[in-house]
Parts: structure tokens; sequence; C-alpha cells
């Protein structure tokens, strides 16, 4: 029997889905921060639920065969890279398998599960940073939480981020201690810079920043403005956005443009994007290409189709799709995003795109009682994944085939288990490494509607 606190011996077989490790002592399954696939670790018992717990670790006994020194010098502190230490070909596996095993034991989705498609040079891929700020004493410190905490881990130079928040960071530092800037404290709610948020084209190097306040105006704003474009080439904008209130999310419903027009504007294959602060894009642009190229093969269109783009965000996937299909509805709940998503069709010349404003499941039973069904559904859902309500119409239009582009492998696999149980098949899955270094995985499923297409 385990007993909390106690030490015990463990060899790490898998990765969690936060990157912790996972070993079984005594049949029960131990989650232990820093540990790796192959490890022998010695640790003690911090937490015991009924069926597994939770531990910390105390000495790495012996380590794997596949544990690497990280690039980074803080990436066993700070929680942004949390299997940096683990050789990359290696992470690649385990997303694999964990996406594969997810499906078959939480869906029983037995379709071929493709191996993970990584980067050649997995660093400096990000092109959107959040920097949480702080202060340790006197000084301000800017970076990521440690792993489980609201703790922030100053960060210096970021080896995922793009290089510019180097600068953009030093220069935020420099500007609370020059003019007394208060920084944001969780537990009073007293402060007022809460988050510094950058945004840089990997096309044309255009750089957003954007300074979360707890307040009404961001003082000193026309030296800090003097000093970024000073000191950071290509800055486009500046952006002011307003949160006051108690909560784990960054942004505010306020924005307001400081300096410059409030976008950027970035390239993704042949097509180009606006992007306003608030805007979801993808954060990995090489990925991000893999990742569409193979939705578009999978939706395989013969520019006679309509097909629902659903959660589209600013249209990424919807003009690709319509420069191959006849018409393409993307629906997004984010206003800036649709409203970025309209001027996208704009500025690629595609006229047979619809941006509709409104959740989805609220839009796509309404299209439907229109008459107006899709003959090829794509959906790109938050980690929580589709409302019932949603795959219910979809199943009712009777599309053909479904694209599912995926962030979290369990609800995926419930959401595939649900289209299964009602007319559809899932073809093939295929994970693309998005975020390297981390746990998460992106994944895209091809269904076919059983009777309509033979595979």
């Amino acid at each position: 029997m385990l007993k909390k606190n106690g030490i015990y011996t463990v060899t790490i077989e898998d990765i969690g889905h936060k990157g912790e490790g996972v070993g079984k002592v005594k049949g029960i399954p131990l989650f232990i921060q820093g540990g790796l696939p192959g490890d022998e670790l010695k640790v003690e018992v911090t937490k015991l639920k009924k069926n597994y717990g939770f531990a910390k670790l105390l000495d790495i006994q012996k380590p794997s065969d596949q544990r690497v020194i990280p690039r980074c010098p803080i990436a066993e502190v700070c929680g942004g890279c949390q299997i940096m230490s683990l050789d990359y070909s290696e992470q690649l596996n385990i997303k694999t398998r964990r996406v594969r095993e997810t499906l078959q034991r939480l869906g029983k989705i037995d379709a071929p599960v493709h191996a993970a498609m990584g980067m050649k040079e997995p660093y400096h891929y990000r092109n959107k940073a959040q920097f949480p700020v702080g202060m340790e004493g006197n000084t301000p410190v800017m970076g990521f939480f440690k792993t489980g905490t609201h703790e922030i881990v100053n960060t210096e130079h970021c080896y995922i981020q793009h290089p510019v928040n180097d600068v953009l960071t030093k220069i935020v530092k420099e500007y609370i201690g020059k003019y007394s800037v208060t920084v944001y404290d969780e537990k009073s709610r007293q402060g007022l810079l809460r988050h510094m948020v950058s945004r840089v084209s990997n096309k044309t190097g255009e750089v957003m920043v954007i300074f979360v306040i707890n307040g009404k105006e961001l003082p000193y704003k026309e030296e800090l403005i003097r000093e970024l474009k000073k000191e950071v080439k290509n800055l486009k904008t500046v952006v002011q956005n307003i949160n006051t209130k108690n909560t784990n999310v960054i942004f505010g419903e306020k924005t307001a443009t400081l300096y410059g027009e409030g976008y950027i504007v970035d390239q993704l294959m042949d097509l180009s994007f606006y992007i306003s602060p608030r805007s979801f894009f993808q954060v990995n642009p090489t990925q991000t290409q893999v990742l569409y190229q193979k939705a578009l093969d999978y939706a395989d269109l013969k520019r006679e189709e309509t097909v629902f783009d659903l959660y589209c965000g600013i249209g990424s996937i919807s003009l690709f799709l319509a420069q191959q299909a006849k018409k393409v509805y993307g629906i997004e709940i984010v206003p800036e995003a649709i409203e970025d998503a309209k001027k996208n069709g704009e500025l690629n010349n595609l006229s047979n795109t619809e941006f509709l404003l409104g959740a989805a499941e609220d839009v796509v039973p309404k299209l439907y009682e229109k008459g107006i069904t899709a003959d090829v559904v794509v959906v790109d859902p938050p980690r929580k994944g589709c409302e019932e309500t949603v795959l219910e119409t979809m199943v009712k239009m009777d599309p053909k085939k479904i694209v599912y582009v995926s962030c979290n492998p369990s609800t995926l696999a419930r959401d595939l288990a649900y289209l299964e149980e009602r007319g559809y098949q899932t073809k093939e899955v295929q994970p693309v490494d998005l975020f390297p270094h981390t746990s998460h995985v992106e994944c895209v499923a091809l269904m076919y509607k059983r009777g309509k297409i033979v595979p």
C-alpha cells in the first residue's frame, strides 16, 4: 500500500498530458514532474487519490537513454517547455503513441494513426508570446510560470519564442523601473501592468506589442512607444488592452491602438492574413502550413462543394478551402476574428466565402433550418472540443466528409466516437507537432460517411 510522504523507486514508462513522467509503484500510477520515459527515479509521494497519485522527484538514479541536456538552461524550472530534456525524435514517438492510445482507450477508434510530423529545427518557432509581469523585491521580472504555480521564472532568452522578445522584455523592465509603473499582484488585485503580449509576422517581420493593464490608461505611453520604435526593428503597432477582472484569462474586452494600425500582416503559403490583437492565429507558422496542407489533402475538394469551417478564427483554413471549393461558410464567436476573416477574404480576392459571427452551436443549426448544408465540414475547435449540438447538426446535414483538426486527443476521441456511432467512419489520423518541447500535439482526422465514399 502506498503511503503519502513515502519514499519509493519508480521507472518512468510514459508522459502525461501535462508533461509529467508516469510510472507505477505497487500497481498505482504516479505522476512525477521532471520524469522522462526510461528514467529510474527516487521519489516522494505528495498526494494520493483513489487510483493514482503524485510524487516529487528526489533523485535521478538512472537517467533514460533518451534524456539530453536541454538547450535552455531554465527548461527544467520554467513551465514553458515540459519535455525539452527529452530527445526530439523520442518526443515525436511519444506524441504519436499518446494519440493512438487515447483514441483507442477513450473512443474505441482503431483507425490508422500516422507518425507525428515534426520540425527540422524545433526552436524559436513561436510567433506569439504572452509574458506575465511580476516583481521580485524591487526588480521587475517577466517570463513564464513555474510548473504548477503562478510563480514567474524570469526569462532573459526563450528558445522557443521569436528573438525579438529578448529586446521587448528588456525595454519593458526598464520602463517599469524608470517610471515606477506598478505591476499587478494576483492576491491583492492591485497594480497596473499584467501582461505583455507580442505577435510577430513570420513573412514580413512586422511586430505587434500588446500591454494588458488593470486600469484605464498606460502611463508614460509616449515615452514607452518612443523607446520601442527606437529599439525594435519592424515595429508595426502598439496596443493597450484593459482587463480589470479577477481571472486567469489574459485579455479583457476593451482594446485601444496606441501606435500604428492595430494589426500586422502575415502570410501562409500563397495567402496573406490581417492579424489583430485578440484574433486566433496558429503560433507555429512552419508547422501550421504542414497542418493545413494535410487538412486540404483530406478535404480533397473539386471546386463544386459547399464547405463549413467551424471555429474558423481569422479565416485561415477557410481561405485555403475557398481556393478549391464552390462556397465556404466560416463560423467564429470572436467579433474581431470575424472582422479579420472578412478583410482577409477581400485581401486575397476570394469572394466565395461568407463569415458568420456566433457560437457554432447556435449558427450551424440556424443554417441547417434555412436549408444551407455542407458537403464537407472542417472543424478546428478549442480544447474542450465540439458542443454536442454542433455534432448533432453535422450528422443531420449528412456531409460526405468531416475533417477534424484538434489540439486535444481526449476530446477528439470523444467527438470521433460520437460521429462513428451515427454513421461515420474514421479513415486515418495525422498528428502534427506544432509545439516542440511541450506535451501538446495537434491532429487532423479524416472521416467518411459510410456508404457515400469507398475509401
